[in-house]
């Protein structure tokens, strides 16, 4: 019978995942020598190769091709049977793996991490931040229980329960102030500032636009990143309403509420059905709900003069 352990399937799954020592071996919170240590060992259990090593990356061999997709049935099937004790014995305790999306995560963490310790005191929180379609995929893979994206997913074998609607709101130059609010069809004339494509919110704030592509875009990697462009005078752009009072607080920028029809996201949180965490899940739900609804930004309506950025913080007052 071969001697294998979780641990030399985790080490060799992560490894299989990543294509390189050096990712695999920070994903497993170890060294690479640690790791490369491991692999060897595992090897010489099974006695023949898994890896071909050369380079800065690696490949697996035909074995290890085969080997790695039953490595992870296998540890998926272990989860599971782990969720599924946690599930029915009490409160909530060890690791909960949830993904955020980056237009979200620094603005609902914070919150959410410290009212998840308050209600689950044994949780072992593992937070990830990533574009959905990774969020998806991890979700599909069993390397997150769940996820809080931009709905809908509609990804068949997933739940989604949504949690909040989520407006955009106009940034512009300061100068711009007292200028008119444009309506969708104006703002495809101006400078669009949007996010680099992947974002699920580029997608949204296009789609406003619709049917016409604003005719001058500029890019750029993150919400903090377009609201500086903005306050030096480079464009316009949308920002999510959950932003406002981090992003605006140091930026010379004007915010603006758009005109009916409003574009906006709904926001959720998503998971496989099949997770024997669902029912947990579904209380967590309502917990993020209630802490993203805790404090929302007070944001100038279309018949009111425009205000300052730093003026929205909720610390301002």
């Amino acid at each position: 019978m071969l001697n294998l352990s979780m641990r030399h399937l985790r080490y060799f799954d992560a490894l299989a995942r990543h294509g390189h020592f050096g990712r695999a071996a920070e994903d497993c919170a170890i060294s690479q020598p640690a790791l490369s240590m491991q692999i060897k060992e595992l090897e010489d259990i099974l006695g023949a190769p898994l890896v071909e090593r050369g380079g800065r990356t690696i490949r697996l061999t035909a074995l290890g091709e085969d080997f790695a997709a039953r490595t992870h049935d296998i540890l998926r099937a272990v989860d599971d049977l782990t969720d599924l004790v946690r599930a029915r014995t009490g409160p909530l305790l060890g690791r909960l793996r949830i993904g955020v999306i980056p237009t979200i995560a620094p603005y609902l963490l914070p919150g959410l991490i410290t009212a998840l310790a308050q209600r689950f005191p044994g949780l072992d929180l593992r937070p990830r931040e990533a574009i959905t379609s990774r969020l998806i995929e991890d979700l599909h893979e069993g390397r997150l229980d769940t996820a809080i994206v931009a709905l809908p997913v509609s990804e068949p074998g997933l739940t989604e329960t949504p949690l909040f609607e989520e407006e955009f709101v106009l940034l512009r130059p300061e100068a711009e102030a007292n200028f008119p609010i444009p309506s969708a069809e104006g703002l495809r004339e101006m400078r669009l500032l949007l996010l680099e494509e992947g974002h699920c919110f580029r997608d949204q704030a296009l789609a406003f636009c619709a049917p016409a592509t604003p005719r001058d875009m500029m890019e750029g990697s993150s919400l903090s990143t377009l609201v500086q462009m903005v306050g030096a005078g480079l464009g316009v752009t949308l920002l999510p309403e959950m932003a406002l009072p981090v992003e605006t607080r140091s930026a010379r920028v004007a915010v603006q509420r758009l005109r009916p029809p409003r574009p906006a996201r709904s926001i959720g949180m998503v998971w496989r059905r099949a997770n024997p965490l669902a029912q947990t899940l579904h209380s967590i739900a309502t917990l993020v709900r209630d802490t993203a609804l805790a404090t929302p930004p007070t944001i100038p309506t279309a018949t009111d003069h425009v205000a300052r950025g730093p003026d929205l913080s909720p610390h301002s007052a």
